[in-house]
């Protein structure tokens, strides 16, 4: 169930109460792709970090272990050993983007393994009955994510599909729901609006899918090769015609920028690897910019990552010393600057949350918007 508490503008302070916690929206979901997050950072370590909720990846996880074997397990909460809210994408944008050989029909795709090659199919049940094994907190609807720029009669026709695979999805969730043996019984399922962008073909999209009642909406298919521009417009066009009971969920989004960009236009949650991925490759997130801990620069710096965070690395760790650590190919600077990046994410929504409350996100937005992408 989502609460709104409060606007400005229209960037929204809320909450999503769910069988394992309530989540205080906005909100970054953190990215742990197999069931932990990349960099050696465990679902212990994610309490301290600010973390609130934990994504994962059905297409992985179905390839291996197996979500009947993490079943058995007892459920991705128990198997990770993270007590709190778990999204689970739908494998979707994975079969789109990582299977080389695909056939795409009516019932669902056929596609080989990135692993062994092995033949798979997936349709909308076969999502729903992964993620339903698993045991999520949120499911997210089977769909397919088409590239950008994408043919605009393909798009519509794609769209339609998606929206039929999404009834499917929801048929599909009530059952399982139902079932004795279902580990989340209470199981969100969200929506996904798709349409490249097409405005006319969005906002059809999106009219349609809300009918539906959904837990919750995403914006999917952005991020995926068109400009920042391109997708903040898609935001305002179809921001108004989600519904405003339910939480909104902009998918894979992004720097530090396009969030609050985002917020700024009605989106409450977010998920994506760049805090990961770049802590691993050394660049750092900081209230000044961007950090690269490579630069020669930092050999004797005494200072922390960042002298505005009180996170646990930047409370007991020099940049010289980070530096350091991955100079020498030691896989602490990996774990360190993880662990900084998802701190700052998860701080970085916490303040955005307290600045909508207090009736000056407004401020907030005109001053990090040109500094927060900044490479220092």
């Amino acid at each position: 169930m989502y609460k709104l508490l409060k606007k400005q503008g229209s960037a929204r302070r809320g909450e999503i109460i769910t069988p394992h916690g309530t989540i205080q929206t906005p909100a970054f979901m953190n990215v742990a792709t197999c069931g932990a997050i990349k960099g050696a950072v465990s679902a212990l370590d994610l309490r301290e970090l600010r973390c609130q909720v934990q994504l994962c990846n059905t297409y992985h996880l179905h390839l291996r272990p197996g979500d009947e074997n993490v079943k058995k397990l007892g459920g991705l909460h128990e198997f990770t050993r993270w007590q709190g809210p778990i999204l689970t994408d739908s494998g979707g944008f994975q079969v789109f983007s990582l299977a080389k050989l695909r056939n795409i029909r009516e019932e669902g795709v056929t596609f080989a393994s990135h692993i062994d090659g092995h033949r798979i199919f997936m349709g909308p049940e076969e999502s729903m009955t992964i993620q339903s094994n698993l045991g999520s907190t949120i499911a997210m609807a089977f769909d397919e994510c088409i590239e950008n720029p994408a043919e605009y009669e393909y798009t519509k026709r794609s769209c339609d599909r998606t929206y039929r695979w999404l009834c499917r999805c929801k048929k599909k969730m009530d059952e399982l729901n139902s079932l004795e043996d279902t580990i989340n019984p209470k199981q969100f399922l969200f929506g996904i609006n798709q349409g490249s962008t097409y405005d006319d073909i969005r906002i059809d999209h999106m009219k349609r899918i809300r009918e539906l009642d959904l837990d919750g909406y995403a914006v999917g298919g952005l991020a995926v090769g068109e400009s920042a521009q391109e997708m903040y417009h898609i935001l305002d066009v179809v921001e108004e015609h989600m519904p405003e009971d339910k939480p909104r969920y902009l998918m894979g989004v992004g720097t530090p920028v396009n969030i609050i960009e985002a917020v700024h236009r009605g989106i409450d949650m977010f998920d994506c690897v760049m805090p990961t991925r770049n802590a691993r490759h050394a660049n750092v997130f900081t209230w000044s910019g961007r950090r690269n801990m490579l630069n020669e620069k930092y050999s004797l710096d005494t200072e922390p990552l960042d002298t505005e965070c009180d996170c646990p690395v930047c409370r007991n760790y020099t940049r010289a010393y980070i530096r350091h650590l991955f100079k020498s190919g030691e896989m602490l600077a990996m774990r360190l600057c993880v662990m900084h990046n998802v701190y700052f994410y998860n701080t970085l929504l916490m303040r955005i949350r307290e600045e909508i409350e207090n009736d000056t996100f407004g401020d907030f937005y005109n001053k990090y918007r040109d500094i927060l992408d900044k490479r220092i």
